[in-house]
This record gives structure tokens, C-alpha cells and sequence, in this order.
């Protein structure tokens, strides 16, 4: 049989609320077993960067890295947020080691090329403005060393894994959380029975945005596709959800998309 791992993912949105913050890795730290942690930050480094005058740009929910940009986000996800929460666990009895995807090569990516968006055009059904977009210094996942993930694992270390890879060729790349999470896991399906769980300020996949009641109990490949095509699943869930299914796909045990305050994995949407 294989040993347990369980993976937690926390939000931005939950990085910046301290009550929430305390809660979820007091609830962590309970977790019985292996475990590893990966978190977000934008909200943080969205802030930091008006601080610093930089302008933050969006496109379809995604973070254009620029150069003085990814200078923010190695900051503030590598930095503030990640050695916040690894000194946050220690005092509460979890020896956790902070990681970017650089340190020990955990994570190797390359930079995303531009893609071309098709604006639609009012009036004119079926035609699109096209336009490219080039996203700057963010990475996409092309491996995640499993053996060193273990070896920490066995030697009794929590890795605390900040959202930022590299390229192998000297340049640190911003990816997304959720991202990360999901290759992770994915990575450690074969030595382990791994639990994913994607914590955030939901109580789960919800039907109405506004119920948070509304929570939907099961989501398939075939759900997320009827979801997705009716308008019910829409913006930032679906690549969490795109994540979610390919981790489960890939042969994790379990994946969760829950309230950050529920992480025990009895509660939120399973996805299956």
C-alpha cells in the first residue's frame, strides 16, 4: 500500500486575509502525515507593484510578466509570502523548507510563446479580431523532479513551493498555483496516494456565484464540459478545474476544490 501525501493549495485571496491565513495552516499543520503546501500571492504582488509604480496587466485572468514585473513576483512570492508562511509553520511544529521551482531544480518550465486571441466582433457572428498575445516571463510546466520532492518528504520536511519555476538556462518564470499543484501531484502519483486539495474563500465549485450555498457536490470531464459550454462554470474555475481534472486523470486519488477553512477533505467539490 502505498503512504499517504496530501497536497494543499491556498489562494491569494486567503494569503491576504490574516484570520483566514491562521486558521488554514493551524488546519494544515494538523494534517496527519506527508504533506506539502503550495501558495499563491497575485493580490499581494498586485498591490506591491502599484507601490512601486509598476502597471499590472491582465488577459483573460492571467498576470503579464514583463521584466520589472517577474522582478515583483520573485519578490513577493520567493520572498514575503513564501518565508512568511514557512516561519508561520514552524512555529506551529512543521519543519517546512520554502521552495521555488529553481531551488534543487524541482520544477523545470519554458516560456510560454504568444498566443493569438480571437476578439469577437459585435454584429458580425463567427468573426474575430485577432490579437497576440505574448505573456511575458511565464512558464510553463515541463517537469517536476518527484525524487527530490521525496526525498525531502522522507526526511520529515514540508515543502512550502512558491509559484515561480525556472527555464534551465538561468531565468526564473512565474506559473501559475494551480499549476503547480496539479504537476505536483501528478509527479508524486507514482510513489505515493495522493490527496490534492484547492483551497480558496468558496466553499467549493459553486452553480451561483452569488449562493454560496450553490456548492456542486461531484464534477466529471463530462459535467465540466456541459458546465463550461451552459455558462454555469465560467473565468478563473475553469483552468482550476483544467487542473484538477488532469491531475485526477494522471492518477491522483483524490482532488478537492474546497473553502480554505475546510481542509479536511470531507467537505467542498470532488472531482472525479
Amino acid at each position: 500500500m502505498k503512504e499517504k501525501v496530501t497536497i494543499v493549495k491556498v489562494g491569494g485571496a486567503v494569503v491576504e486575509d490574516e484570520a483566514q491565513l491562521a486558521q488554514l495552516l493551524t488546519d494544515f499543520a494538523a494534517i496527519e502525515g506527508r504533506k506539502v503546501l503550495v501558495h499563491g500571492g497575485g493580490r499581494k504582488a498586485t498591490k506591491t507593484a502599484e507601490r512601486l509604480g509598476i502597471e499590472t496587466q491582465m488577459v483573460g485572468g492571467r498576470r503579464i510578466t514583463d521584466a520589472a514585473m517577474l522582478e515583483v513576483v520573485t519578490m513577493v512570492y520567493g520572498g514575503l509570502v513564501n518565508k512568511n508562511i514557512v516561519a508561520r509553520l514552524q512555529a506551529c511544529g512543521i519543519n517546512a523548507i520554502g521552495l521555488t521551482g529553481a531551488d534543487a531544480d524541482v520544477i523545470r518550465s519554458h516560456r510560454r510563446p504568444p498566443v493569438t486571441l480571437h476578439a469577437p466582433q459585435p454584429g458580425k457572428e463567427g468573426q474575430g479580431v485577432a490579437e497576440i498575445i505574448d505573456y511575458g516571463y511565464v512558464g510553463d510546466v515541463d517537469n517536476v523532479a518527484s525524487q527530490t520532492l521525496a526525498q525531502l518528504l522522507e526526511a520529515g520536511l514540508v515543502p512550502v513551493m512558491a509559484p515561480l519555476t525556472h527555464d534551465g538556462e538561468g531565468h526564473v518564470l512565474n506559473t501559475n498555483a494551480d499549476t503547480i499543484a496539479s504537476e505536483t501531484a501528478k509527479a508524486l502519483a507514482d510513489k505515493y496516494d495522493v490527496t490534492l486539495i484547492f483551497s480558496f474563500e468558496k466553499r467549493g465549485v459553486l452553480s451561483r456565484p452569488d449562493d454560496d450555498d450553490s456548492v456542486i457536490p461531484v464534477i466529471t470531464r463530462a459535467l465540466f464540459n456541459q458546465y463550461k459550454a451552459d455558462g454555469t462554470i465560467s473565468g478563473g474555475m475553469l483552468p482550476k478545474i483544467e487542473n484538477a481534472l488532469s491531475a485526477v486523470e494522471a492518477g491522483v486519488g483524490r482532488v478537492i476544490i474546497t473553502l480554505a477553512t475546510a481542509i479536511d477533505g470531507r467537505h467542498g467539490t470532488v472531482i472525479k
